[in-house]
């Protein structure tokens, strides 16, 4: 395809769009945890480790801990959400606006932990009781 000479209709899903996806194995996600897909393509619980992609919230519990990658699906909500923040690394209102990181699957901090954290979303709030991340 070549650039835009005209305007276009660009395809768009709203912000807190519902997806589903398929499980990675041995895991058990809980409703409302923070999910990332990790390098097989699988859904798993947030963990501090490298190499994931902050996927959302997850809006269901799914348990997939005696089945093989994909025996089951999740249904996960891009959007905003609140998680921890944690206490050794806080996010602040300075961080608005900058990536957080994943620690483990309802917590954010405010760097990689030296090079072992994946990126969980971009902080777009801080306030007494977490940090507002948009997947």
């Amino acid at each position: 395809m070549a650039a835009l000479t005209q305007d276009r209709l660009t395809d768009r899903r709203a912000g807190d769009t519902l997806f589903r996806h398929p499980v990675a194995a041995g895991v058990k996600i809980f409703a409302g945890a923070l999910v990332v897909m990790n390098t097989s393509g699988f859904v798993e619980p947030g963990t501090t480790a490298t190499g994931k992609i902050g996927l959302g919230r997850a809006e269901e519990a799914v348990d997939n801990t005696a089945g093989s990658a994909g025996a089951v699906l999740v249904n996960y909500r891009r959007g905003t959400f609140r998680f921890a923040n944690a206490a050794g690394d806080a996010v602040t209102l300075a961080s608005v606006g900058a990536d957080c990181f994943v620690v483990d699957d309802q917590t954010v901090a405010a760097t990689d932990g030296g090079g072992t954290r994946s990126v969980a979303g971009t902080v777009l709030d801080v306030d007494d009781a977490g940090v507002w991340v948009r997947f």
